[in-house]
């Protein structure tokens, strides 16, 4: 299973970029953990070829959300990828440091863009992943965008705003948002409309920028900024992938290739600590790369994988974790909701 997964990780790194990326993955039955690679509705890699996918692909080409579905009578897990998220950030004053701060905590790349060197040293400080200090038509001219680009200007001026705007308006982007009063924003809208700039764009820009939670201080502009990019984000119907960390160890050349657990959180239900697809790569010895949530929810499933590492039975299995009631209080299962996490052998 392992040069499967190689060769999986390496056909969703080619495909980068393109649109609605998708993992199959079959939760039951004979063929349980087999997957399937589908780009735009087309199946463009299995893991056993012409396996069950390739039968029902006219039912894929029907699938739209994360989540659990049926194809054929096999229940299956369906991963729509994103890529990794990214928020670039015009202007590294006093708003924008709490902003890449929270920014970073959610494992975002963070990208600040600001022409003054003192400034832009507050952003590294701050722990931005990049920050490129030239002026910011320069700069933004090294932002490519995506569809998991957040563009967020922060910038000391009119000036500067309306710079990074027409650039940005022109990028591929999830959301763009920008400071200032309603009369300044308008202000740098309408000049652009002028110049050609696209009117539906513009018209989709967040200003004022953040959720009116009535916020004064910069580091609470910074969180009705984080609010709503959050917002935006989980508008999405998309789930987590496989982080970069991830897909470095499943492709890493080892000397001695030894037996490793995907944890995937399948279900949800109530207040659980991470989202649906969230991964965790389990080593044998209780390595782990990723996290389920931590605590004792992630023990118990770590343990489970470990067992399951050392055997020489099951190659997949589905395990429930309830953290209600008062068992699970008092093993610390303070989120109060339940998953189900689904473990293969790589």
């Amino acid at each position: 299973m392992e040069s499967r997964m190689t060769e999986l990780m390496e056909a969703i790194q080619e495909s980068e970029g393109q649109a609605e990326r998708r993992v199959l993955t079959l939760l039951g039955g004979r063929c349980i953990s087999e997957k399937a690679l589908v780009i735009d509705g087309k199946i463009v890699w299995e893991s056993r070829k012409n396996g069950y996918f390739h039968g029902y692909t006219d039912e894929i080409k029907n699938i739209t959300e994360s989540g659990i579905t049926y194809i054929g009578n096999e229940k299956v897990f369906c991963d729509t990828l994103g890529q990794e998220k990214q928020i670039v950030i015009c202007g590294a004053g006093h708003v924008s440091i709490p902003v890449i701060k929270m920014a970073v905590m959610m494992d975002c790349e963070v990208i600040v863009l600001e022409d003054r060197p003192m400034y832009a040293d507050h952003a590294r400080l701050a722990g931005a992943s990049q920050v490129i200090c030239e002026p910011f038509e320069e700069a933004l001219d090294k932002i490519q965008g995506s569809a998991d680009t957040y563009f967020v200007i922060l910038t000391r001026g009119h000036r500067y705003d309306q710079i990074c705007l027409e650039k940005i308006a022109a990028k591929e982007h999830a959301y763009i948002g920008m400071i200032g009063s309603r009369r300044r924003t308008a202000l740098v809208k309408q000049s652009l409309a002028e110049k050609g700039v696209d009117q539906e764009v513009l018209d989709a820009v967040y200003t004022p920028i953040g959720l009116d939670i009535g916020a004064q201080t910069p580091a609470e502009i910074g969180v009705a900024i984080i609010a709503e990019i959050i917002e935006v984000k989980n508008r999405k119907k998309r789930t987590y992938g496989y982080s970069k960390e991830i897909m470095r160890a499943l492709t890493a050349q080892e000397p001695y290739p030894e037996k490793k657990i995907m944890a995937t959180i399948i279900t949800r239900h109530g207040s659980a600590p991470q989202g649906l697809g969230t991964k965790m790569l389990i080593y044998r010895d209780g390595r782990c790369v990723g996290t389920i949530g931590g605590g004792c929810m992630e023990a118990r499933v770590i343990q489970i994988a470990r067992l399951m590492a050392a055997g020489e039975g099951e190659q997949a299995r589905i395990c429930h974790v309830d953290m209600t009631g008062n068992e699970a209080e008092e093993e610390g299962m303070v989120c109060g909701g339940e998953v189900d996490v689904f473990l293969e052998i790589v």
